[in-house]
């Protein structure tokens, strides 16, 4: 895909870029009907090899394929491999996926397009992930310096969230800048091809691109900017099956112990899913992992729907969706469940 960086950014509806056979599917789904859905008691019903479940998380599929105690799962599962917020709504739309693990971002998405899905089970994140990096050559070196400049913008995703939430923690409108849509899997080549003048990046993306061009003037940008939300999300009508919402309440603690297993286990977290699934290097797992923090699972999510919708009022407030009462996306009926299957010492507020 060429990149145009004079193209307008449509605010409105703009969702992914890509997305493979995911977006072909899409084709088949139903009229998406938010708050179409209405919701009971959770189910007491245990679950069963009955009941399938097409779950898009690479990690606990790796985490329960290296550490096989932290399972079994107590139904049948079938594993879908997602590239992001974008794509998991295409997935939803599709009725290919069941449940994913995303960032905050993507439910804000969903709802505003139309699509009803909810946030079962979620995880504090109290890293700096998305720190801001200048192309080659580029003359930014403080905030102030982007004003009149371009930026890579993923509004589906994390990115986008984290660098208007930083223009404006530096006083800066997003007028005062281009934004430049793009998928975040682009934003290396964006920045490599003088395409952007800005781009959020995250390890190992980030030490491999200062070590090639630093010396040509690449540099990062100052930013305490979290992206607080690790979440599971489903669509409504999946946790209006009976069996299916079952499946996933017991598929939360196995989330939990496999998030909690990885931060335990560093190295062999590293070998057996960065090196061995995803390809990269041992030192550039290292370098993934450092930048993690430990998972926090609040016992009470009402901070997790003030900071949800803090960034839904930000992009709101931007254009980009529809001003709305995030509470709507949070099921909690299954509040305690992640919580409750966490040690003490991981549950809690970031």
């Amino acid at each position: 895909m060429s990149l145009h960086t004079s193209r307008p950014l449509n605010r409105r509806g703009f969702l992914a870029l890509g997305g493979g056979a995911l977006l072909a599917l899409a084709g088949c789904a139903s009229p998406d009907q938010a708050g179409s859905t209405q919701l009971g008691a959770l189910p007491t019903v245990a679950p069963d090899k009955k009941t399938t479940l097409r779950i898009g998380t690479a990690t606990t599929q790796a985490q329960l394929a290296a550490e096989p105690s932290l399972g079994p799962l107590p139904f049948s599962v079938e594993w879908v491999r997602l590239n992001g917020g974008p794509e998991t709504i295409q997935g939803f739309r599709a009725g290919a996926v069941d449940l994913a693990s995303n960032a905050g971002m993507p439910p804000i998405q969903a709802h505003d397009i139309g699509f009803d899905a909810k946030i079962v089970a979620i995880a504090h994140n109290t890293a700096v992930t998305y720190i801001p990096t200048t192309r080659p050559g580029s003359d930014i070196r403080t905030a102030k310096d982007v004003v009149g400049k371009r930026i890579a913008f993923s509004q589906g995703q994390a990115q986008g969230v984290t660098i208007l939430k930083w223009l404006n923690e530096n006083g800066i409108s997003h007028k005062d800048v281009t934004l430049v849509p793009l998928p975040s899997a682009q934003f290396l080549t964006a920045l490599q091809g003088d395409q952007v003048d800005l781009a959020p990046l995250t390890e190992p993306s980030l030490t491999k691109y200062l070590k090639q061009y630093a010396k040509d003037g690449a540099r990062t940008l100052p930013t305490d900017v979290q992206d607080l939300l690790s979440l599971l999300w489903a669509p409504t009508s999946v946790l209006a099956d009976e069996r299916k919402a079952a499946a996933i309440r017991a598929f939360i603690p196995i989330w939990v112990r496999g998030n909690n297993w990885s931060w335990e286990n560093p190295e062999q977290w590293i070998e057996s899913y960065y090196v061995k699934d995803q390809g990269v290097s041992r030192e550039d797992g290292q370098r993934i992992v450092k930048a993690r923090s430990k998972p926090l699972y609040p016992t009470n999510w009402d901070s997790s729907i003030a900071w949800e919708q803090s960034i839904a009022d930000l992009m709101s407030g931007a254009g980009f969706v529809k001003k709305f009462d995030v509470s709507v996306l949070f099921d909690r009926r299954f509040e305690k469940v992640a919580a409750e299957a966490a040690p003490a010492a991981y549950r809690g507020q970031a």
